[in-house]
Parts: structure tokens; C-alpha cells; sequence
């Protein structure tokens, strides 16, 4: 071979390659096929990188192990994943049943996207009994999505009851699963046809990749993802593919920390003078506690707490003032997270009035004692705007 040709087909190294406890990262759009029968057997071979290679497989069976799922699809984000979902199971006519207090990108794509393919979307209050819900399912209802607990507010729903509900009138049931983290509640157990999660959130458990993942059981629906994802050209990246992999070695120690961390931080804002409500689901207080002690195993950081009642700089006051705890969106990494939920329950067609700010906090992996401590400071703060 003339000398170009060998820089582009060097010699193959000798002998098989070291084994890592750790999966090969592969990086490739095309794929090499062992003959000419092969190019179009697509139940033989993977005949394109964007399938995924063999990262993206192990991945793959490890979420289903997570999940106790036969079929798990990646998406690049969380949103990506719900958006993936909704599109693959529904079509133009249909009607979805949706929380109203679900996470506001899955609204956003539920008002604008949806809404654009002619794909009703009535939102119902989580809090309603399942018989209530039951009469809201209309001839063209198709899908039911749950999300337990409720972003921002912390519902918890009967998610048994409203899978039972849903497969009794030959609906698809779907729950974005993040809070969990496919961990501490496996809805498929329970009759979901749909497990979603930003696997970007403690999956991922450092703030640094994006994915979003649907696991599922039943084969229809397996293949109807499955077919979405390719006919949309979803793709993830294989380096985020094996952050992912890395991630869920620690998943359990991680989220036995952030569980801990959080209701102890929990219980301590319940004697706050400056606090009218926490809104966690593992408190003994909580209107929910008992659906939650039956379905989860345990709880993450996330949660809740509502201000008494002070002029909105006093909020404003109490956020500037934290050091440790930072100001931003998501979740689910090391750090710990405040953020001034008010602007997001606007949109909702059932909000509840909590008489102060609501504040969400993601408790993080540092010392809570730290963290109190933080919170200290913010209260000092408040209580200066307040007066």
C-alpha cells in the first residue's frame, strides 16, 4: 500500500484488548459489517453508531436492571425523553391527561409542541381522588402522566391505583420518575407502562452530562420508543453514555447521603419561626407520608419549604444571602441547590396559595451542619427585608 493508504489503514494491533472493569468507550458513526447480507439485517447487526454501540448497550442493561425493565431508550436530556414518550405513543386527535404540577419544560412541550401536532393536553390536580380522575378520561383520552412526588410542591399521587385506572380504559400510563432516580420506586412494578428519568439529575450526580432515558416492559410499547427515538434521530454521545455508567456505581451511597442530609436539614427548617411549611413527603407531617412510606424505599434531597409572609425582597434577601447552597436549576448533583419557586406556579391551572414563598432546596453531599449553618444566614437576611 502507497503510503497515504497505511495512514488511513495502519496495521491492527496484536492480540485482544486489556479487560477494564470499566466498558471501552466507542466512538464511531459508521460501523464495519462482516459481509454483504449484513448492510441491511437490522435485527443481526448495528448498522449505524447512532444505534449505540457497546457503551450505550451496557448502559442500557444496566438502567434496565435499575428499572426492572426488558427495554430502555436514551435520549440527550430529561425533557428529550418526555418529548420522545409522549411523541411515540400518541398521534393528532388524542388527549392527554396530564399533573398539573409537573415539571414546567414538560408543560412548555405539552402547550407549544403537542398542541402544534393537534394533541390535547388537560391538566388534572394530582391531589384528586382516583375515582375523581377517573371521570375526567374522555373518548379520546390515551395517555395518563403522573409525576410523584410533584415538582416544586411535592404531591404524591397513588400511582397503583392510577396505572390499574389507566390500563382498565386501554390507556398508556407514564411517570417521570426522576425524584426516585429509578432507585427508591419502581413504578414499572407497580403497572406503569412508562418509567422516565433525566438520568442528567443523580444518575449523571455531578452537574456535568445531560440524558434522559424511558424504560418500559411491555414489547408494543418497547417498540413503539424504540421506533421514536430512531425516527427522530435521537442520539447520546458515548463519553455521556459512559458518565452515566460511573454514575450509577455510587447511586445507592449517594442517594442514602443526599436522603439523609435532606430530612435532617427538613426537620430542622420545622422549627424555623421564619418557616410556615416544609413540603417533603418522608416527614411524619406530610399529608402524603403514608403513600410515600408504602411505595419508596427512601428519599432524595429534594424538597420544599414555604416562607411566612414578608415583602418579596425578604425572599430575594434570603437567597442572595447563601454562600454554600447555590442559585440554579436542576438538580440531582453533589452541590446543593435553592431556588424561589413563585414565577413557575403561575402556569398552573390549580395552584395552591401558600401565603408565603415557596422555596425549593437540593440538598447536597456536604456536611448538613455546613448547609444549616448557610441557611442561618439566609434567615438573618430575611428576617432584616422582612422588617
Amino acid at each position: 500500500m502507497k503510503p497515504s493508504t497505511r495512514l488511513v489503514h495502519p496495521p491492527a494491533p496484536s492480540g485482544s484488548a486489556p479487560q477494564t472493569v470499566n466498558p471501552v468507550i466507542q466512538k464511531g458513526s459508521t460501523v464495519l459489517l462482516p459481509d454483504a447480507a449484513a448492510l441491511y439485517d437490522d435485527d443481526a447487526y448495528v448498522t449505524y453508531g447512532r444505534g449505540g454501540l457497546s457503551v450505550h448497550e451496557v448502559l442500557k442493561a444496566a438502567l434496565c436492571d435499575l428499572e426492572q425493565a426488558t427495554a430502555v431508550e436514551l435520549y440527550p436530556s430529561g425533557v428529550a425523553a418526555v418529548g420522545g414518550a409522549l411523541l411515540a405513543v400518541l398521534q393528532a386527535g388524542d388527549e392527554l391527561l396530564m399533573t398539573d404540577t409537573a415539571y414546567k419544560p414538560t408543560r412548555r412541550f405539552c402547550d407549544r409542541t403537542l398542541a402544534r401536532f393537534g394533541i390535547q393536553t388537560r391538566y388534572y390536580d394530582p391531589t384528586l381522588p382516583t375515582e375523581t380522575i377517573a371521570g375526567l378520561i374522555g373518548p379520546r383520552t390515551r395517555a395518563l402522566f403522573l409525576e410523584s412526588p410533584g415538582s416544586l410542591s411535592f404531591e404524591m399521587q397513588d400511582v397503583p391505583a392510577l396505572a390499574a385506572l389507566a390500563r382498565s380504559r386501554g390507556m398508556l400510563s407514564l411517570i417521570d420518575n426522576t425524584w426516585a432516580a429509578g432507585h427508591l420506586f419502581k413504578p414499572l412494578n407497580v403497572g406503569v407502562d412508562i418509567s422516565i428519568q433525566a438520568l442528567t439529575k443523580y444518575v449523571g450526580g455531578h452537574s456535568d452530562a445531560f440524558m434522559g432515558s424511558a424504560a418500559s416492559r411491555d414489547r408494543d410499547v418497547a417498540a413503539r420508543l424504540h421506533a421514536g427515538v430512531v425516527d427522530l434521530g435521537w442520539s447520546v454521545a458515548a463519553e455521556d453514555a459512559y458518565v452515566m455508567i460511573r454514575g450509577l456505581r455510587t447511586l445507592d451511597l449517594r442517594m442514602q447521603r443526599h436522603g439523609e442530609n435532606g430530612l435532617r436539614v427538613a426537620r430542622w427548617l420545622e422549627g424555623r419561626a421564619e418557616v410556615a411549611a416544609v413540603l417533603h413527603p418522608a416527614l411524619p407531617t406530610s399529608p402524603a407520608h403514608e403513600i410515600w412510606r408504602r411505595d419508596f424505599t427512601g428519599a432524595c434531597g429534594l424538597f420544599a419549604f414555604v416562607l411566612k409572609p414578608a415583602p418579596p425582597d425578604a425572599t430575594a434577601a434570603f437567597l442572595n444571602a447563601l454562600e454554600l447552597i447555590g442559585l440554579g436549576f436542576s438538580w440531582g448533583g453533589f452541590e446543593s441547590l435553592a431556588i424561589d419557586c413563585d414565577p413557575q406556579l403561575k402556569v398552573r391551572s390549580f395552584c395552591k396559595h401558600y401565603g408565603g414563598a415557596l422555596v425549593r432546596l437540593h440538598i447536597g453531599l456536604e456536611d448538613p451542619a455546613d448547609i444549616i449553618a448557610d441557611l442561618e444566614a439566609g434567615f438573618a437576611a430575611y428576617r432584616d427585608g422582612a422588617a
